[in-house]
């Protein structure tokens, strides 16, 4: 309802959806080319994920290596991915938590806000 009784103007919402809808393409193309890092074991692991959580690197210290020890690697390389993720996640409700106000508040459908 519009207070003051009259009628919604469908162009100016229409414009303003259509000016929502691009700020947010804009901003997606901007988490998917935005890289943040996660690390693990002091640095050992390094994992880097676009804004949209795409791994583009894992880098491996060579002293994380230990031929006998292979199950401490391969936790450091998850911790050091699900690092890179939730700073992934944070970048998206900077980028993105804005918009979905716009939106009414309800949010983006696949986005954890």
């Amino acid at each position: 309802m519009i207070p003051g009784g009259g009628q919604p103007n469908m162009q100016q919402l229409l414009q303003q959806a259509q000016k929502m809808q691009q700020d947010l393409a804009q901003a997606q193309e901007e988490l998917a080319q935005t890289e943040v890092e996660g690390q693990a074991g002091g640095g050992l692991v390094t994992a880097t994920v676009t804004g949209a959580g795409e791994l583009r690197a894992l880098k491996i210290d060579p002293k994380a290596v230990d031929p006998e020890d292979t199950e401490t690697l391969a936790d450091l390389v998850v911790a050091a991915v699900q690092a890179a993720n939730e700073n992934a996640q944070t970048l998206q409700q900077q980028k993105l938590g804005p918009l979905a106000q716009g939106l009414g508040g309800g949010g983006i459908p696949g986005l954890p806000f």
